[in-house]
């Protein structure tokens, strides 16, 4: 376990150069350019070269990519050209809002979407099965920002029942040691915060675990067919067990390893779904972040940021090969 744990580790190393290498000369070939984008349309070609110049945007592409390989050496990700603030400072900042968010939609997609792709697969041709299929369906087809628009108004603008925007009430203040809404509200054990941060969430999670939701319901029903007609659920049965230790201790364990492989693929689909929906509900995550950077043309923001994402993505997937071990000790990860 420790050598996989190590090699992956390691692998960990030109994953990252790759990905670094890809936005640096992707987001370089994009028309226009940072110095355009802060002193606008009316900006002369002196103003245009200084701002360049400034941020060594005139020297080669390939000095410029060994000069910020070796900031990444040394953690150094460099500073937004709008904020001037130091690129870690803005993601630690943001990144805890994208957490909680993210955390939220995944959450919402396993607790509904396991238990309606099991009892799918238990009622299998049945109404429950056909309505799972028609519903995962849906939610695998709707756009994010399409269901967020659509939760906006329904909730917010006619019902009124949740807000729509931001991620805690104006008129609540407390401190925020950690960035992390509801753990500051818990901290400050302010409990009107805490149900407002709440509500703040309900939205923006339903919209980006819609996706996940119906992709996990689909792949739990296909998983669980696929296992209780396995020799050894027969073989349980035979002895007499209840339905529900067969359910739980044969049945659902053994199905999910794919489960949990799907889990993982869906933390890149978070965070990615993650920019459309901060941008629908002006919740101040990474997402949004990315967004302004783009707009901006802020190099540093958007090479930081992805770098930060597929860190983020790389190491879950980690965890996930690692629970292998934890959910099947038949699979062996140190060879």
């Amino acid at each position: 376990m420790l050598r996989f744990v190590v090699r992956r580790l390691l692998l960990l190393i030109p994953i990252l150069l790759g990905v670094s290498v890809l936005v640096f000369f992707w987001i370089r070939g994009l028309p226009g350019g940072p110095a355009a984008a802060l002193l606008g349309e009316r900006a002369t070609a002196e103003d245009v070269a200084a701002i360049e110049h400034q941020y060594g945007l005139d020297q080669p592409i390939y000095v410029q990519y060994g000069k910020y390989v070796k900031q990444l050496a040394t953690l150094n990700f460099g500073a937004s050209s709008t904020s001037r603030q130091p690129v870690t400072t803005e993601f630690r900042q943001r990144f805890p809002a994208t957490i909680e968010l993210a955390f939220a939609a995944g959450l919402f997609a396993l607790v509904v979407g396991i238990p309606l792709g099991f009892v799918a697969a238990k009622r299998y041709q049945g109404v429950v099965d056909h309505t799972s299929l028609v519903v995962s369906l849906i939610g695998i087809s709707t756009p994010i920002f399409f269901l967020a628009l659509i939760l906006k108004y329904v909730f917010s603008v006619r019902l009124g029942w949740l807000p729509s925007v931001g991620r805690m009430s104006v008129l609540i203040d407390i401190p925020h040691p950690t960035n992390f809404y509801l753990l500051d509200a818990i901290l400050a054990r302010n409990w009107e915060a805490f149900v407002d941060v709440s509500k703040h969430l309900i939205l923006p999670a339903i919209a980006l675990g819609s996706i996940p939701l119906a992709i996990i319901a689909r792949i739990t029903r296909a998983s669980v067919l696929d296992v209780q007609n396995e020799d050894y659920v027969r073989t349980a049965q035979a002895k007499g067990l209840a339905p529900r230790a067969i359910d739980v201790r044969h049945v659902l364990r053994n199905a999910m390893l794919p489960i949990a492989t799907i889990i993982g693929l869906q933390v890149g689909l978070l965070l990615s779904g993650a920019v459309l929906t901060e941008t629908v509900f002006a919740f101040p995550g990474i997402g949004s972040w990315l967004v302004d950077a783009i707009k901006a043309r802020n190099y540093p923001v958007i090479q930081g940021g992805v770098l930060f994402v597929a860190i983020i993505v790389v190491f879950v997937n980690l965890l996930v090969d690692v629970s292998y071990g934890v959910l099947n000790p038949r699979i062996r990860l140190s060879k």
